[in-house]
């Protein structure tokens, strides 16, 4: 789609960046408003489930979109995209109880999946890698634009408005997006001789399934060596062994293992797998620490998060922007990827809402400069024909880090609590609860999980409830409760860093290659794209 006049590709890109930042926003809208919209249907116990569900389905249909794309062109799934994305978020408004909102939210899933799977690589046949950062950074910053917004819009229509427009206040943009690509975004013809991969398919679905599910579980709802998650996990070695034997011999695999033997993509898809491991890992601990530690509200955490959102926002506008100006990447990712890290070690150590703030704005600047990088290094390194399929085990891999990050470092925070509390009992710094009567010890206990201090309306109901004599015990107890969160959260943090730096240590390793100035060889046909292909893998280091 490169002959196409540059402002009929801006046009373009308009309509990818409404469909984007319409799939964005609804997902950062409801972070805030979930518990509320939850307690609303009834089912607390089912909470996880609203966002299991929308993480498998998402997760599912980018990897397996990506390959179809490249077969059948992006323009249906974007439209198929979009419109689910439409039904799922206006179903969810319609739920009556929490079953129903699980089911339309694990559709909004699949809408967005399809949506982030084409989104990306529509820009790389729009654009040449030599220009496409710009574009990527521009991406990026969409996402950032909607964290800003989303979680303080979305506290706002919970406090003030019915729970259902959460999720339909942005669906008028859904509709012009949808428009918008239906008559500007160009049809292309599918294929020849190639075919869809069922049992592939099938299969990467058997393997991706259980591997979530027994990370999301694990350490909350079962035990790590339980049955259940020891099972899920055995499933999924068993998937992936039929997976990897189906795909050797697939004709048009779902997931090209070719792709692997190319050094580039195969290291930046660990690098992107190690960054998402440590940064939503550590981040979605942030909040305990806010509210938890430094007893701040719900409304008023968010402000704190908001200023790496902006950063972000910033740094990758201006990061792609240099990038397709000077034809270089690597140098971004080596000065983002430190400054990141540097964001993370101040977590280790901060102890005030300005330190929090502080480590959010270097994060932000770093995360800006070095994510889209790498988005950028897999589709230089691939032959056209495989730019849906890189692009969507590009962001499988970091769904699968994001995923596995938060269990593991859940298990880290569990672990490290457990053991400055029985410190704590040991000393008798949280006092003996054995003195009071049994009604004030029931109150007291109650806050023994340092998880309830996040609490702060039953924090102070309980303060003002207790005699005054015993007020100052309680103080006492639940300032030595904060300690021993704070200490285990720096231990959560320090993990988060400590993995940081292998993925610093390999972006050295990744090999820069010139950025093709033209996408012409490879929509030639494919002919010259399987010519053009043992040119880039020679460059990209496959086989070596």
């Amino acid at each position: 789609m490169e002959h196409l006049s540059s402002k009929r590709k801006l046009s373009i890109m308009v309509a990818i960046m409404f469909a984007m930042f319409f799939a964005a926003i609804n997902q950062t809208i409801v972070s805030t408003a979930m518990p509320r919209i939850i307690a609303i249907l009834g089912g607390m116990e089912l909470y996880t489930w609203t966002i299991t569900i929308y993480m498998l389905t998402s997760t599912i249909a980018t990897v397996l979109v990506g390959k179809l794309s490249d077969i059948y062109g992006r323009k249906p799934f974007l439209l198929v995209g979009i419109l689910l994305f439409i039904i799922g978020a206006f179903t969810s408004g319609l739920a009556t109880d929490v079953y129903q909102f699980i089911i339309y939210r694990g559709i909004q899933g699949v809408g967005a999946g399809i949506i982030m799977a084409t989104a990306f690589t529509a820009v790389g046949d729009l654009f040449p890698p030599r220009e496409r950062g710009k574009w990527t950074g521009l991406m990026t910053a969409v996402f950032g634009f909607s964290s800003v917004i989303g979680p303080t819009l979305g506290g706002y229509i919970i406090d003030h408005m019915a729970w259902h427009w959460v999720f339909w206040i942005f669906l008028p943009l859904g509709v012009v997006a949808f428009v918008m690509i239906l008559a500007l975004f160009p049809k292309t013809d599918k294929k020849q001789g190639e075919s869809i991969d069922y049992l592939g398919s099938l299969f990467l679905t058997t393997t991706i399934v259980p591997l979530l599910l027994a990370f999301t579980w694990a350490g909350s709802k079962y035990e790590w060596a339980s049955g259940q998650i020891l099972g899920l996990f055995a499933l999924t070695l068993v998937s992936l062994g039929v997976f990897l034997f189906v795909e050797s011999k697939a004709k048009s695999p779902v997931l090209p293992l070719s792709m692997f033997k190319n050094n580039i993509v195969t290291l930046s898809n660990v690098i992107g797998f190690i960054m998402n491991f440590g940064m939503m890992g550590a981040l979605i601990y942030l909040s305990f620490f806010v509210q938890g530690v430094l007893a701040i509200s719900p409304t008023h955490a968010g402000y704190v998060t908001m200023p790496m959102s902006i950063g972000m926002v910033i740094t990758s506008a201006i990061g792609g922007s240099l990038i397709s100006k000077t034809g270089k990447y690597k140098r971004f990712a080596l000065i983002g990827m430190p400054i990141m890290l540097a964001g993370m070690l101040i977590m280790v150590v901060m102890n005030s809402v300005w330190m929090a703030v502080l480590a959010m704005v270097v994060f932000g600047f770093g995360l800006g400069l070095g994510m889209p990088v790498f988005s950028l290094t897999i589709q230089n390194a691939v032959p056209h024909k495989e730019l849906g399929a890189a692009t969507a085990t590009m962001q499988l891999f970091r769904n699968l880090g994001g995923t596995i990050g938060i269990a593991v470092m859940g298990t880290v925070l569990a672990s490290s609590l457990k053991h400055n509390l029985t410190d704590l009992a040991k000393s008798g710094a949280g006092g003996d609860l054995s003195k009071l009567d049994p009604a004030t010890a029931e109150k007291f206990a109650k806050f023994a999980n340092p998880q309830m201090l996040t609490d702060q309306p039953a924090l102070k109901s309980t303060f003002e409830s207790l005699p005054a004599e015993l007020q100052p015990a309680f103080t006492k107890m639940v300032d030595m409760l904060r300690e021993a969160l704070s200490s285990s959260l720096s231990t959560v943090f320090l993990t988060g860093a400590l993995i940081l730096v292998v993925a610093v240590v390999l972006t050295f390793f990744i090999k820069e290659i010139p950025l093709r100035t033209t996408n012409k060889a490879s929509e030639e046909g494919t002919a010259a794209d399987d010519k053009s292909a043992p040119a880039i893998n020679k460059l990209a280091g496959q086989g070596e």
